[in-house]
């Protein structure tokens, strides 16, 4: 079994998974953390912004199907999935069938402030509306907060919490579901 950490980007996944295997793993067995996005752009060889640029949002969620595949054959994973990744469901399948999801839930404004101070992701993400800026987080969150909200099986508002608080709460919960969760 793997847990794979959902939510907007901008809600901390990449940065909260590894301090959550760090903690599971001085609990018991070793757990690893990967990326979603970094696998994704180790196999096209190129950023996700290029993948969409030259090939189309469409070819982008096939490669991140391709690796959601592949990790959910692997266990023991702290899995820090894409934003959009859940709007697939042969995606949220394999989740569902491989592990439990954790929702690192936030409002639009909390999440526009940390996307538009990060450098690197502006430059690796790209607009997926029209719009771009915080009107695009307000329209995509109408359309994912019930995507995320069916595919959880916890969920963590995020807003006024440190990393550490977060994984500790991910943690505990983990522990307490181990029976449940397979692990």
């Amino acid at each position: 079994m793997n847990l794979y950490l959902i939510g907007y980007r901008g809600c901390g996944k990449s940065t909260i998974a590894p301090l959550v295997a760090e903690a599971l793993s001085a609990s018991g067995p070793l757990w690893e953390t990967i990326d979603a996005d970094d696998a994704v752009e180790e196999i096209a060889g190129i950023s996700i912004a290029e993948i969409f640029s030259e090939f189309g949002e469409a070819k982008f969620r096939k490669l991140e199907s391709e690796v959601i595949q592949s990790l959910s054959e692997q266990n023991q994973l702290v899995v820090s999935l894409g934003g959009g990744a859940p709007i697939i469901e042969l995606n949220r399948c394999r989740i569902r069938e491989t592990g439990k999801s954790i929702w690192l839930r936030a409002e639009a404004d909390l999440l526009w402030e940390r996307i538009s101070v990060d450098r690197q992701s502006d430059q690796q993400r790209p607009d997926l509306t029209a719009s771009g800026g915080r009107e695009e987080v307000v329209q995509l969150l109408k359309h994912r907060n019930p995507i995320y909200a069916a595919c959880a099986d916890f969920t963590i508002e995020i807003e006024r919490q440190s990393p550490v608080e977060i994984s500790r709460q991910i943690v505990s919960w983990a522990l307490a579901n181990a029976a449940e969760c397979g692990w």
